[in-house]
This record gives C-alpha cells, sequence and structure tokens, in this order.
C-alpha cells in the first residue's frame, strides 16, 4: 500500500510539473507571438492617403501579433536609407517598404537579406533587388482607366477622339509613374486624333511643380488643352489650381483625371472641377502587406497572385483592387464603401 501510495504522490508531481511547464511554454510563446517587429516604412506622407495606409498596417499587424516600427522618408532615399537602417538595428524581422528610388532601393533589400531580414515591397516595385514579396495595385491599369475615360469624355464633349492632352508624370524614372504613364500613354498613341503637347515628370511628385507645368503648357497653347492626366491626387490639385487661374477648372471645358482618392480631389469630382479620379483601395493592400510580413516573419510561404520580375528575381506578387471614380458613381463607390462620408464629399 505505501509503495502505491507513493507512486501515486510521484505521478502526481509529475503531472503537476508537467501542466505548469507546458502553460509556461504557452506563455512565452504567446509573448513571442506578440513580439513579432515588422518594420513599415513609406516614401512620403505628403500625401492624405498616407496616413490611411499606416493606420491600417498598423492595425492588423497588432492583431495578427505584430509590433511595428513605422517611419517615412520625405520623398528622400537618404533619408529612407537611415530609416531603413534604424529598423534593422532595432530588430525587425520583416521590412515592408515603399522605395522612394525604385532604381537604387535593390541596395537596401540586399542589406537585410544578408541580416536575414526579409523584405516586402509596397505599391512600387522596385527593380534589381532580391525582394521576398511584393503588395501592389495594378498601376498600369490606372493609367488606361484614366485613358479611357478621357476617350469617353471627348466623345461626349467633342463627338469624335481628338484633342490636345498632357501628361503629368510623377517622381522621374518611379516604376510607379512609368506604370501609370504607360497605361495612359497605350490609350493616347492608340488614338490618332489626340495630341501629346506635354508629358513632364515631377521630382518628389511635386503638386507645386505640376501646377507650374499646368501653367507653361497653357501659356504655351493659348490655354487650349482639352486633358490632363495626371499620376496622382496632389498633381492633380496643381493642374486644378492653375486651371482655376484661367477659369477653366471645370468638366465642361477641359478632363482632369488623379490617382488616390484624396479627399479634396473627391470633392472636385463632386464639384465638377475634376472630372475621375482612381481610387486605389487602401484597405485591402495594407492588410494584405501586414498579413504577407506576419506570414514571413513565421517562415511559412506567401500565396502569390502572380510573380513577376523586376530585373533581378520573379518575385511573388499579389495585386490589390483599383476603381474609377466620377461624379455619377461616387455614391455607389467611395460613399457606400465607408471611405468618406456623403457630408465630407458635399463638404465646401
Amino acid at each position: 500500500m505505501k509503495r502505491e501510495k507513493l507512486l501515486r504522490s510521484v505521478v502526481s508531481v509529475l503531472a503537476a510539473l508537467f501542466v505548469g511547464t507546458s502553460l509556461i511554454f504557452a506563455a512565452v510563446m504567446s509573448a513571442e507571438a506578440k513580439d513579432v517587429k515588422i518594420g513599415f516604412i513609406l516614401k512620403t506622407m505628403q500625401e492624405e492617403r498616407y496616413q490611411r495606409d499606416k493606420a491600417v498596417f498598423i492595425k492588423k499587424a497588432e492583431s495578427l501579433g505584430g509590433k511595428v516600427y513605422f517611419d517615412s522618408a520625405n520623398n528622400d532615399e537618404q533619408v529612407q536609407l537611415a530609416k531603413f537602417e534604424n529598423m534593422l538595428a532595432k530588430g525587425a524581422k520583416v521590412i515592408v517598404m515603399q522605395p522612394v528610388n525604385t532604381g537604387t532601393a535593390g541596395n537596401m533589400v540586399k542589406m537585410a537579406n544578408e541580416e536575414g531580414v526579409k523584405v516586402v515591397g509596397y505599391d512600387s516595385m522596385l527593380s534589381n533587388g532580391p525582394l521576398d514579396a511584393m503588395v501592389m495595385q495594378d498601376s498600369w491599369a490606372v493609367g488606361k482607366l484614366q485613358g479611357e475615360a478621357m476617350v469617353e469624355w471627348l466623345k461626349n464633349k467633342k463627338g469624335k477622339v481628338e484633342g490636345k492632352v498632357a501628361l503629368i508624370m510623377g517622381q522621374p524614372g518611379d516604376s510607379n509613374a512609368i506604370a501609370m504613364s504607360s497605361g495612359a500613354l497605350e490609350i493616347i498613341e492608340n488614338n490618332p486624333g489626340l495630341e501629346l503637347v506635354a508629358k513632364q515628370a515631377h521630382e518628389g511628385w511635386s503638386s507645386d511643380k505640376a501646377m507650374a507645368t499646368a501653367e507653361n503648357v497653357l501659356t504655351k497653347h493659348a490655354n487650349g488643352i482639352d486633358a490632363f492626366i495626371c499620376n496622382n491626387s496632389g498633381m492633380a490639385r496643381g493642374v486644378i489650381a492653375a486651371l482655376d487661374a484661367q477659369g477653366l477648372a471645370n468638366t465642361e471645358k477641359v478632363f482632369v483625371a488623379g490617382s488616390d482618392a484624396d479627399l479634396v480631389n473627391i470633392q472636385f469630382v463632386s464639384q465638377g472641377k475634376q472630372s475621375v479620379e482612381i481610387w486605389k483601395k487602401i484597405s485591402p493592400l495594407a492588410e494584405t502587406a501586414a498579413e504577407v510580413a506576419i506570414t514571413l516573419a513565421k517562415g511559412e510561404e506567401v500565396k502569390a497572385d502572380k510573380m513577376l520580375n523586376n530585373g533581378f528575381v520573379d518575385v511573388p506578387t499579389i495585386v490589390t483592387p483599383v476603381v474609377l471614380v466620377s461624379k455619377d458613381n461616387l455614391e455607389s463607390t467611395i460613399i457606400a464603401e465607408g471611405f468618406y462620408t456623403k457630408e465630407q464629399v458635399d463638404a465646401k
């Protein structure tokens, strides 16, 4: 009986130790899961949309157990390099990056990979670097949608597709600016009645520089420009400011297309100052990027939509949707999906 009692006591102690050890192990694993360090660096906070990118990404990453280090680079590649190095020093396991200079950012990816850190491209595909994954919108489709909307506008206004067009491009050499512009250029080149009178890149995607370009083009052509296609919302605002000074900020007179769906531009669409805006849905983009970052941090494989070659490797790529927004579909798109309220859009 004594031996049986002793045996039962030993078993009880061992069981208690096992349960205690399991609980401690589970607690440690849980703590570690909540401390997956993720870097998120945007090229700028200049555009209104980037406040949404930041908020949505952080919320999603934290819900999946991540700790996010966020920063932006004010469209300066040297500043971005310093911020990137700082994230490496903080122990980020994965860095999600929207590059300032898509042509040189590959060097940062190589640096990270040498330290065992994975890099996810965000929004703009960098070239000549070993990206581990890419989350982006179809920038070429953005330009194509803008061009197609311009063609329809010209048909309605003139009964034919002819007129003078200015293409207002973003940062020189930026892969997104190139892709958006190429989508628009395809439409322009396929319509012989269209004359491309300006095709100008703008350092830092500057609204002020875009306004100066628009002023020069309007002066050169005695205000006889039919359409401005702009790579982003900020530059479209610059164009509209130039048009406004000439009494031309009216969709009955000049077609203007932007991209990013900043609130002011959506208000311009509602007011009849701007013809169309491309809504790049931020939540799917930022949430997907956060999910990919956590997946890579756990050592798991990313499920991609396609493989895109960036001049160095085939990059597993996930593409999120873009939507053309006009005065006719504002309520069924931007407002219906809660991106802005009707009160915000209608505010003066």
